[in-house]
């Protein structure tokens, strides 16, 4: 695994480019109180010529943008603007590896007349990102996961298609009770016990050669690594449908994998003890890793619009 990221020398924060160890917020922050923000985790990667290539750059922002609005977050910026400030923000950091994005947007403080309290109106927003050198850091033989004792909330309670800051104590919970257990990540049931999704990742599994994860409209986070995995799926003509799993489902599967902008496509070599298949990355996961890295970086045509290129190596001239 490596070592803790290295956080760029530059942020953006609230409006300007900031060197980044100076970066502040008040301690009335709202969403520190009150967990009132959303946030992105974007990547970007090295192409061969030396510049870097942000992978669904608009997609991650629309998300982001998106549940902004939801929590009435007035971030002050548009798609286009925050496109720019990105690829701004990288080519002033220079990192020619791999990076990580984390942008922000949160409720800030309450403006006058606004009388305290959890309330999304009165408060005013702010928006900011950080950078940090970040490479692959999961267990490379694969990953062994429990099936936590906590359940995903359900989306009648918390929307699931916004990255809510809030939502996130359930997550790092289920993490706390799987690493307390020697394990490396959990997988997180619904209020029906049906399988959810991993604390930062979705659920794939292989049975019978067939690719099956559960369906975008269940108690979870439609991920785009995941839409991305079913579009690379097609490609390479590996038969695939959306089907709730459960617990079993998991144990008796030929092939486990997660998939996530922080993990990628990560297989899962055993849950709950069980090994999955052979106890080793399987050949479906392995060729959907395979093609999903090669994506990322370039190394395939980006017929979709994918990659959002950064001019790095100009820059550092």
């Amino acid at each position: 695994m490596s070592a803790t990221p290295e956080l760029g020398p530059v942020a953006y924060h609230r409006g300007e480019f900031v060197d980044a160890r100076a970066a502040h917020l008040p301690l009335t922050t709202q969403g520190l109180h009150y967990g009132t923000g959303v946030f992105e985790g974007i990547r970007a990667h090295p192409l061969d010529s030396g510049d870097l290539a942000v992978f669904r750059l608009g997609d991650h922002l629309d998300r982001l943008l998106a549940g902004a609005r939801l929590l009435r977050v007035d971030t002050g910026v548009t798609r286009e603007l925050a496109t720019e400030i990105v690829v701004e923000l990288l080519r002033r950091n220079g990192f020619t590896a791999d990076v990580y994005l984390r942008p922000l947007a949160y409720k800030l403080g309450l403006q006058p007349g606004t009388r305290p309290g959890v309330g999304l109106t009165g408060v005013s927003g702010a928006l900011s990102i950080v950078v940090s050198r970040l490479g692959d850091y999961q267990p490379p033989a694969g990953l062994r996961c429990l099936i936590s004792s906590w359940r995903r909330p359900a989306r009648s309670a918390i929307p699931v298609r916004a990255k809510i800051t809030g939502g996130y104590v359930n997550n790092a919970l289920a993490l706390d009770e799987a690493r307390c257990a020697g394990f490396d990540d959990a997988i997180l049931l619904d209020e029906r016990g049906l399988v959810a999704e991993a604390t930062t990742a979705n659920v794939f599994v292989v049975r019978d050669g067939l690719l099956v994860t559960p369906p975008a409209t269940g108690d979870r986070l439609p991920g785009i690594t995941r839409d991305t995995v079913l579009t690379l799926a097609a490609d390479l003509g590996i038969d695939r449908v959306e089907a709730e799993l459960d617990s079993t489902d998991l144990l008796q599967a030929e092939e486990v994998f997660l998939t996530g902008t922080g993990c990628g496509v990560s297989p899962v070599i055993e849950v709950a003890g069980r090994p999955v298949g052979a106890g080793e990355p399987g050949p479906v996961g392995t060729a959907l890793r395979e093609t999903y890295d090669q994506t990322i970086r370039g190394r395939r045509p980006d017929t979709r619009g994918w990659l959002t290129t950064v001019a790095l190596a100009e820059a550092l001239r």
